[in-house]
């Protein structure tokens, strides 16, 4: 048979399927009305389980393939049968209050938190996300999400992740127990250089301070030192202003070339980060959620039951819709063996078609479901 041949078969095939597929989902919406009549729940996992086990007993050697198209066609029949009945859900009311709350554009002055001082890398991510805002320097990031919370700041700039060294596990921890809401990003390309008093010397370095993080992304750099040690510090910033006030040429910081011009350093080694690809990402938070124009992407933090095929079920529902996942990390539950919480984010805008009634029934399929925030990353 020739191929042009094979593809008009295709062709009607597709048509066929297509007719088919739309006929299923007009009886799902008919489902739907009966069980919501009947106070019946959506899903009905023993169901779904007898058809799988009859279309796979049924498909030969592609019975993996047919086990795949059903289990689609599970999920979109309960995420349309979920649009059309489900209860309300905490996400469509927080949805609902971010999008009343947010504007076609975003802020560009107000009174932000930031941890560090002048010349410290969330300070030039603060003038990233809020051009013309005051910033308010403090010492932690605990003390950046409570000055949110009081009121004391409208926004907060925290550090996220880093593309060298992995995610800032302090802040995700604020994020599952603060609830806070993401309002936008951004990605710094971090340079650290090694800095000192003018006229040291690299040879004769004994001491060197950075921020862990800093200090991690500087590790192949920091381990071909000898007799040299290596001290966490607050942040970059505070490193430099240290070695400039303590006068002593043996002593040095990871920092920026910014904070080189601001206290008065020598630049004893350009570009010590392991990797020139070396990104940090921040994120701004606010105590009340708000969705600006331009929102295109989702972070959520949920549980689900610790069972064979639970995160499956609950990742296959933005998968069913074409909706790319950009990050997915675990942490322990803390006081539980082997439980753990899940932070994702998506590729999503939630005023797209589909994308809302996606996270309700996510939600209603989680233990435990926190919506962080839908925003643009600049």
């Amino acid at each position: 048979m020739e191929l042009s041949e094979i593809r008009e078969k295709i062709d009607t095939a597709d048509e066929a399927l297509l007719k088919l597929f739309l006929e299923r989902m007009a009886l799902s919406e008919d489902v739907a009305a009966a069980k919501a009549e009947q106070g019946l729940p959506i899903s009905n996992r023993t169901r779904e389980r007898e058809i799988l086990a009859k279309v796979t007993a049924e498909a030969g050697d592609k019975e993996r393939y047919a086990y795949h198209l059903f289990t689609t066609l599970f999920h979109l029949s309960r995420a349309r049968q979920a649009e059309l009945t489900g209860a309300p859900t905490q996400v469509a009311a927080r949805v609902r209050a971010s999008l009343e709350a947010g504007g076609e554009v975003f802020p560009q002055t107000g009174l932000v938190a930031c941890q560090g001082m002048e010349g410290a890398n969330s300070q030039a991510a603060c003038d990233r996300l809020l051009p013309r805002g005051n910033i308010v320097y403090v010492k932690s990031f605990e003390a950046v999400v409570s000055a949110v919370q009081s009121g004391l700041c409208k926004f907060g700039v925290l550090p996220i992740e880093n593309s060298s060294n992995g995610s800032v596990r302090a802040v995700y921890d604020l994020l599952q127990t603060k609830h806070l809401s993401i309002v936008r990003s951004t990605r710094l390309c971090i340079r650290h250089e090694l800095l000192g008093l003018p006229g040291a010397k690299l040879e004769d370095l004994t001491e060197i301070y950075s921020h862990p993080q800093a200090i991690g992304q500087c590790g192949h750099f920091l381990e071909s030192l000898s007799g040299v040690r290596v001290i966490p510090c607050d942040n970059t910033a505070s490193a430099s202003q240290m070695v400039s006030q303590c006068k002593d040429p043996h002593v040095a910081a990871l920092s920026s070339h910014a904070c080189a011009e601001l206290y008065g350093l020598s630049v004893l080694k350009e570009d010590v980060q392991d990797s020139d690809n070396n990104y940090t990402r921040f994120i701004c938070v606010t105590k009340d959620p708000a969705i600006y124009a331009g929102a295109s992407r989702i972070s959520l933090i949920f549980a689900c039951d610790n069972k064979p095929g639970a995160l499956y079920d609950i990742l296959s529902k933005p998968a069913a819709l074409g909706i790319n996942m950009t990050k997915l990390e675990s942490c322990p539950v803390t006081g539980r063996n082997f439980e753990f919480i899940f932070f994702i984010e998506l590729e999503a805008d939630l005023k797209d078609p589909g994308v809302l009634p996606m996270l309700e029934e996510m939600e209603r399929s989680c233990q435990s479901f926190h919506f962080l925030g839908n925003y643009a990353e600049v």
